[in-house]
């Protein structure tokens, strides 16, 4: 049985200025960012942490560095695990292409999985790329208690299909930054112990 933690990463400007913020931008954590990767640290006093997996984005190799030292672990970063590629999208405000998430938004919920930004990725080949890296991460390590720093749609995806929700009811998980989703994996299947944690982040 593997342990798994998943984070999304601390929170950057990008996210403070509520801009998109995929695969094409590679922003730092801000102050806000910084502490929340500190608190990450206050949960799991008392608990086991044998590997640290991150994308290969600064924002979440920079959220583990707090763990990393706690732990005295080096991270393990994949370019596999970053978050989706929003293409044209990257780096606008939500506000300047809403018409484009509502469009993109109700093409995903309708079962549309394959429409995807203008040269960007979909939901399908974002699950395809993540997915099999863990899995293959989870399969080659004798550690027990793993903890990915990963991205806020990316973990949307993730969790949607290995729940059993499916991609089209991938709004239904919540996340912010920070929080922590607790999941066991027994090399057939993935299930929930807790999700969406944030009594660590003192907002």
């Amino acid at each position: 049985m593997k342990h798994l933690y998943i984070i999304r990463h601390g929170e950057t400007a990008f996210n403070k200025s509520k801009k998109m913020q995929g695969r094409g931008i590679d922003a730092s954590l801000n102050e806000k960012g910084r502490k929340q990767a500190e608190s990450v640290v206050a949960f799991f006093e008392g608990k086991s942490v044998s590997k640290i997996v991150t994308s290969s984005l600064k924002r979440a190799k920079e959220s583990v560095v707090p763990l990393c030292k706690s732990f005295n672990l080096d991270a393990e970063g994949y370019t596999e695990l970053d978050e989706m590629d929003f293409g044209t999208l990257e780096g606008k405000r939500f506000d300047d292409v809403k018409s484009d998430l509502i469009s993109l938004h109700q093409n995903w919920s309708s079962g549309e999985l394959e429409m995807a930004p203008d040269n960007g990725e979909n939901p399908i080949q974002v699950y395809k790329r993540a997915s099999s890296k863990i899995e293959e991460i989870l399969e080659l390590s004798k550690e027990e208690h793993i903890v990915f720093m990963l991205h806020g749609r990316l973990i949307r995806i993730l969790l949607s299909e290995w729940l059993g929700l499916g991609l089209k009811n991938m709004h239904q998980i919540e996340h912010q930054n920070g929080a922590i989703n607790y999941l066991t994996w027994d090399a057939q299947k993935f299930e929930a112990v807790e999700l969406n944690i944030i009594n660590h982040l003192d907002e």
